[in-house]
Formats: C-alpha cells, structure tokens, sequence
C-alpha cells in the first residue's frame, strides 16, 4: 500500500478542536467521498480509502451530503428517454 503526506500547520488542529489522528481519519474520508461523488472511484474503492467497510462508506455519505446512488448524464438521459417512450405508448 501507498502512502500520501500532506503537510498541514500544527495550528489547524488546535482550529479545528481535532486531534492529530482524526483530522487524518477525516481527510482520508473527505478525500474518498470527493473521488466518489465525482465518479472517479466504486463505493468500494472509496471504503478501501477510507479504511472502512463498505457499509460504513456508504452510512456515512449521506453525513457528507452526497448520495450513495451515482448516475452519470448518459444514465439519466436514458432513463429520461425510456420514461418518455413508456409514457407515449400509454397514451395512444
């Protein structure tokens, strides 16, 4: 396994009333939510990241404000045309 280092003033922990290991645990997970949310990584790569179950992972998104159902622009331009082909042949 890989390891990143951020550097950060020692000040921020004092500003954020954290300690050292949870501004680490929350960063780790503030970083997983954001590749997820953006469709870089699975829900699954992401709880790897976060160094949690998946379950938890996905308990813990909507915290964060983000959905666990991600849909890209073409799904939901498909769905939107499936919905109107469905509606269309009801009403004839």
């Amino acid at each position: 396994m890989k390891t990143l280092s951020i550097p950060y003033p020692e000040s921020l922990l004092g500003s954020l009333h954290v300690s050292e290991s949870e501004f680490e645990r929350e960063a780790r997970m503030a970083m997983a939510v954001k590749l997820f949310d953006t469709g870089r990584l699975s829900s699954g790569q992401a709880a790897e990241l976060a160094d949690m179950p998946r379950v938890h992972f996905l308990y813990e998104l909507g915290r964060w404000g983000v959905s666990t159902m991600q849909t890209g622009e073409e799904d939901l331009e498909s769905d939107l045309n499936v919905a109107r082909a469905l509606h269309d042949s009801h009403q004839h």
